[in-house]
């Protein structure tokens, strides 16, 4: 799947998979909702409940920035199948100035978004690598 492509398909998707990982290797996948522009992804610690705000994905970041996001689409019709994933290294943003940006551009494809702004931190992710995959 030629690269632009990838980013159009993972844009469009609703919800991916941000994979971080510690700094002696052990894997943490999460499922976010995001915000593409580019090569940048876009996510933030929302208001949703949780049950901590020390965040292993925020932990996995602050001692390894390398990160992946997976976006797929499933059917019974396996025609349909894709999926494509970005490389990158993450940063957190958690400065007013440096979050409102990439808020606005959740609230964006969010309404949820729009009454209740994220409260940070911010992931930025600059992808270095895009694959992807397609039944056809």
């Amino acid at each position: 799947m030629p690269q632009e492509e990838a980013r159009r398909r993972l844009a469009g998707a609703r919800v991916a998979r941000l994979a971080t990982a510690s700094a002696g290797g052990r894997p943490h996948v999460v499922p976010v909702t995001f915000a593409a522009e580019g090569d940048r992804i876009y996510t933030a610690v929302d208001r949703k409940p949780k049950t901590t705000a020390n965040l292993r994905r925020l932990r996995n970041i602050t001692e390894n920035p390398h990160v992946s996001v997976l976006a797929d689409h499933y059917s019974d019709d396996w025609d349909e199948l894709w999926w494509v994933r970005a490389d990158g290294r993450a940063a957190l943003l958690g400065d007013p100035a440096g979050m409102a940006a990439p808020l606005a551009l959740l609230a964006a494809r969010y309404p949820q978004y729009r009454d209740s702004r994220p409260g940070g931190p911010v992931i930025a992710i600059a992808v270095d690598r895009w694959t992807a995959w397609s039944f056809t």
